[in-house]
């Protein structure tokens, strides 16, 4: 009688321990029975997933919208039944993220598995940190397509210029000046670009691109300069209604948006047609709407999503790396924009660029 006395007041010490424990601990953790029935529940499970007292001794499956994780009776189950550690990356009803540990609560003396015990870790930082980084990742990827990209059309038009300086005869130096303003502003693009890398890369804010207040028309007259060559080769008309000039956006990002899209509406170009762009920009809801409207060729309907894949060209007659439409994609969805494109073959292609206002 009296060791049977002494086994009970060793069980309502465990448990006073025990208790004392759950109540203290700033980790939130469940003990659910093998019938996964609620049996305790730490003081920070209350508050973070909405636990009341009265919680306790409800099944598992009346609470489970409290944790925004359907699976985790199955998961409760599986450890009960194997006797293995489980643990998963969930996200709660207030949208945290915690490291989920299942651990079997084992009976020593029949050796038999008689619920689990589940700790959650609160690693949200941790989450935002590793989106931040993939963000940056993203944005540095772009950096370097852009950049790769850009600099082909300077290259090209400086090849093609020097070309023509070898065919000119002695007696014809009167293009010579002009030829050579073409090789100093190609050279002069190239650095540009590179010193965009440089900064980029040098800067406090190491490869994170700054949003400043730009003028449409400027960034357009930047794009005409570097594509003057091609403006004049082709014979291409760009009008611009500008109704809302001013754009918080990264300039380099935009210039290679607008680059891009002006670009391919001249290269695209109907053999014999002159280029006929015509830019507008205006206010649409909480976006800032750019509509570039050519007369080029025109996109399959088939085609209209396969534009934006990396690498992917549907016309193999013109040059190109197939980068182009994708970047632009990428650097306007990044932003929370979108672009959407209506073509029609041979009538030409609308292109509509949605970037987000600041608030």
């Amino acid at each position: 009688m009296q060791d049977k006395n002494q086994q009970i007041r060793e069980l309502i010490e465990l448990n006073e321990e025990l208790e004392n424990y759950f109540r203290n601990t700033i980790i939130p953790q469940l003990f659910v029975d093998t019938h996964l029935v609620l049996r305790k529940f730490t003081p920070p499970a209350m508050k973070q997933f909405s636990l009341k007292l009265e919680d306790v001794g409800r099944p598992m499956a009346d609470i489970t919208d409290n944790f925004r994780f359907p699976s985790i009776i199955d998961n409760i189950q599986h450890v009960i039944d194997t006797g293995e550690v489980l643990e998963k990356e969930i996200q709660t009803t207030d949208m945290r993220w915690y490291q989920m540990n299942i651990l079997p609560y084992v009976v020593a003396k029949a050796q038999k598995t008689d619920g689990v015990i589940i700790t959650f870790v609160e690693i949200t930082m941790r989450i935002r940190d590793l989106k931040e980084q993939e963000k940056l990742i993203a944005e540095h990827e772009i950096l370097l397509d852009t950049i790769s990209h850009d600099i082909k059309t300077p290259l090209t038009s400086l090849g093609l210029t020097i070309e023509m300086l070898r065919k000119i005869p002695e007696k014809g130096m009167e293009k010579f000046p002009m030829l050579l303003e073409k090789v100093e502003n190609s050279l002069v693009k190239m650095k540009d670009i590179i010193h965009d890398l440089t900064e980029s890369r040098q800067s406090e804010h190491r490869y994170k691109a700054v949003e400043e207040l730009l003028d449409f028309e400027h960034i357009l007259e930047d794009v005409r300069l570097t594509l003057a060559q091609q403006i004049w080769e082709s014979g291409a008309v760009i009008e611009c209604e500008v109704c809302h000039s001013e754009i918080v956006f990264v300039r380099r990002k935009l210039r290679s948006v607008v680059y891009n899209l002006v670009s391919n509406s001249i290269k695209y170009r109907v053999a014999g047609r002159v280029p006929k762009i015509s830019i507008n920009v205006a206010l649409e809801d909480v976006f800032t709407v750019i509509t570039i409207t050519d007369n080029s060729r025109g996109i399959a309907e088939a085609d209209l999503e396969k534009i934006f894949t990396k690498y992917e060209r549907i016309s193999s007659d013109v040059e190109g790396t197939g980068i182009g439409l994708y970047l632009v994609r990428e650097i306007v969805n990044l932003a929370g924009g979108k672009i959407t494109v209506e073509s029609e073959i041979g009538k030409g292609s609308t292109f509509k660029v949605y970037l987000k206002n600041q608030s």
